[in-house]
């Protein structure tokens, strides 16, 4: 059970966890606990708005901010269920994890420093920035990490755009935020080449596993969401250079759209990738409107095959209604919402 109270005691507290125990320092919450120590919970956004790394508490007692209503119900709170990336225990505690589905590949969380290497304008309000590390990081294609905004406390997701092949730098799509504590109070005002960064990771399961279904991919993105099918992309091609690739991106305007040159490059390198851009506030030579209708203008069927979508919540709702209506198995939809962290009060 929860208890919203916080209570004196020991400096760590054991986790059991079906077969194994790992210990939870003071404060540390449970999902970093148990990822941190090779016990994979599936987790999306770590900021208690999806419901994914939900657990059951079925002995001991921890302490969590109240949970909407959409994300836990009353009914799932009786029977002791608790956001793990939300919940830090105040006595050990026992609980009964959603199990892993077989084949899948997992990896430790753990802190990670580097060095900017290069931050390039790559669209309007956008930059491509890439990170040296100071040691080989694993990930799988398409999670992200948390980067640790200096002086804050505070720290903000970014996916990898970059394969898990290429493991000693990572490359990361930002766009401006409005007062964004991450972008405009920070990467876009003050971050150089050269600054030392840190972050934690890998975080997320919406990923590519080895082992998936043998088919041909959709890849619906918006905005910076191209990041992580950037990623996707280039693991399958890696493994499979002749896998069917489609590829759309849509932004508001033309001077939204980057990495045009990279996918029209890796369009005549790969006779099976297609790359098509769309704009759904200006006319222009291309394509026009949303993403999920210019997929559904190109497919009659999309039984055969695979879809990993990611971007604005409307966009990747509405994609994954486009993929329905064209018959797509839900089971092979994957998604990732990307919601800009609300502005914080200035420190």
């Amino acid at each position: 059970m929860s208890d919203p109270t916080t209570r004196p005691g020991p400096t760590t507290f054991r986790i059991d966890a079906g077969n194994t125990s790992v210990t939870c320092g003071d404060g540390q919450r449970v999902l970093d606990a148990l990822l941190r120590q090779g016990v994979w919970i599936p987790n999306s956004c770590n900021q208690g708005t999806c419901g994914t790394c939900k657990v059951r508490v079925i002995d001991g007692m921890v302490t969590a901010p109240p949970a909407p209503d959409s994300v836990l119900s009353d009914a799932e709170q009786q029977q002791g269920y608790v956001l793990s990336c939300q919940s830090t225990p105040i006595t050990d505690i026992a609980v009964e994890p959603p199990a892993a589905e077989c084949g899948e590949r997992h990896h430790l969380l753990r802190d990670v420093a580097g060095t900017v290497g290069s931050i390039t304008a790559v669209a309007d309000d956008t930059v491509s920035i890439t990170v040296s590390l100071d040691e080989p990081f694993e990930f799988t294609a398409g999670q992200y990490v948390e980067l640790s905004i200096p002086g804050t406390g505070q720290t903000r997701p970014y996916s990898m755009a970059n394969p898990p092949s290429e493991s000693d730098t990572l490359e990361f799509h930002v766009r401006r935020q409005p007062d964004g504590l991450a972008t405009d109070r920070w990467i876009f005002d003050s971050l150089t080449v050269g600054a030392a960064v840190s972050m934690t990771g890998p975080w997320g399961d919406f990923c590519h596993q080895p082992g998936e279904p043998d088919v041909g991919l959709i890849l619906l993105a918006g905005g910076t969401g191209l990041a992580p099918l950037k990623s996707i992309a280039r693991a399958v091609l890696d493994a499979d250079p002749d896998r069917e690739i489609h590829v759309y991106h849509g932004v508001r305007t033309e001077a939204e759209l980057y990495d045009v040159d990279f996918w029209r490059a890796l369009e005549t390198e790969h006779p099976n990738v297609r790359y098509t851009p769309c704009l759904s506030r200006e006319e222009w030579s291309g394509r026009t409107g949303y993403v999920g209708d210019a997929m559904m203008a190109d497919f009659d069927s999309c039984r055969n095959h695979s879809a990993y979508l990611c971007g604005p919540p409307a966009m990747v709702e509405a994609g994954v209604r486009a993929l329905k209506r064209r018959r797509m198995p839900p089971r092979r939809i994957k998604r990732e919402k990307y919601t800009p962290a609300a502005s914080l009060v200035t420190l």
